[in-house]
């Protein structure tokens, strides 16, 4: 399965982490790449049916949001996670682009 990201600004953050905080995110994406659904705690997480957060811990919390459409993974939306809880401002940008991708 390739990964795509659905919107720029996926890009756009990534391109402003530190070099240890981009290769975590790449190792992880990897393994989501190779265990695709069967990827469990504590790196990827089911919030709701075909929504996904992919977790990497660093220094900072990174949460990704992804599905899985046409025998691909699309990243919708990356967030630095600084709350106990995911933001319902978060989710909902998240099911709009998936929204959107459907």
């Amino acid at each position: 399965m390739e990964i795509t990201n659905i919107h720029p600004d996926i890009e756009k953050f990534t391109t402003n982490l530190d070099s240890h905080t981009k290769g975590q995110i790449l190792r992880i994406a990897d393994l989501l790449r190779i265990e695709e659904y069967h990827l469990l705690m504590p790196y990827s997480k089911k919030i709701e049916k075909n929504l996904y957060e992919l977790r990497i811990k660093t220094t900072k919390n990174i949460r990704i949001f992804y599905t899985f459409h046409q025998n691909n993974i699309i990243f919708l939306h990356i967030i630095n996670k600084e709350k106990q809880r995911l933001s319902k401002n978060d989710i909902e940008t998240a099911r709009n682009r998936l929204k959107w991708l459907r």
